[in-house]
């Protein structure tokens, strides 16, 4: 199991990363308009494979974006594929908590898209802002 946890701070353009190699817990949170999407996940997205490599039994993403660009969009895409290839490979259980206010109807119909393109367990959980 990984003992290596990455975390980014959360600014005003990018969201916050926290990824607990240790227990699989997993968080993304804030906004995601990086100027570079590609640039500003690479870091993460070479660290989500060393992850896989090594994971723990079970990893749970938490995702509660208000916002995200286009570019961002393909990088949160990415991020889900490189989770259900961990899940295919059977060396650790994926879970996804899609999180989104309940007024923000665009947020809850992404999460919808999302959890339609992969086979991994994907719950939309609403709550009150």
């Amino acid at each position: 199991m990984s003992t290596i946890n990455y975390i980014s701070e959360q600014t005003f353009h990018t969201p916050l990363i926290n990824f607990n190699g240790e227990n699989g817990n997993f968080e993304l949170k804030g906004k995601s308009i990086p100027e570079n999407s590609a640039l500003f996940y690479k870091p993460f997205f070479e660290w989500l494979d060393k992850y896989a490599s090594k994971p723990a039994p079970i990893t749970v993403l938490n995702i509660q974006l208000d916002y995200f660009s286009t570019s961002s969009s393909k990088c949160i895409y990415d991020m889900f594929k490189k989770l259900e290839k961990l899940s295919d490979s059977k060396k650790s259980e994926v879970f996804v908590n899609w999180h989104y206010n309940e007024n923000d109807e665009d947020m809850e119909e992404v999460g919808v898209d999302f959890k339609s393109l992969f086979k991994i367990p994907f719950e939309l959980v609403s709550f009150k802002k």
